[in-house]
């Protein structure tokens, strides 16, 4: 079997919650599998409903490893600092091939909603 994964991807229901005050703290994470022997450089490109689309984060996980990758860390993010509540899309491109999962803890409510999906 030959190296998983493909080289774009698009995650196209994001939203940054608040963190809330439960011991488990909202956020949204972007999990990245490099199964190739090259490192991956990941360009990452935000798009929003009311504002132009922001693309100046790159990533890079190294070959033969995984990577997890936090909203709302501004370091992950390149300085960037992603709204609160606010509705957007991600677009990853990379130079080799990827797989790319995505993962969202709401607890502003009291039963808590977590979520995860692989990315299109």
């Amino acid at each position: 079997m030959g190296i998983v994964g493909k080289k774009h991807w698009v995650i196209p229901d994001c939203e940054l919650p608040p963190e809330g005050e439960g011991v488990l703290k909202g956020h949204e994470s972007v999990v990245i599998v490099n199964d190739s022997n090259k490192t991956a450089t990941i360009k990452v490109k935000l798009y929003f409903v009311d504002k132009p689309k922001y693309e100046d984060i790159t990533w890079v996980v190294p070959a033969q490893s995984v990577r997890c990758f936090r909203m709302n860390n501004q370091e992950h993010m390149c300085g960037f600092n992603v709204p609160l509540e606010t509705q957007y899309a991600m677009k990853l491109s990379s130079n080799v091939k990827i797989v790319v999962q995505y993962g969202r803890l709401d607890n502003r409510q009291t039963n808590l909603a977590y979520y995860t999906t692989l990315a299109y």
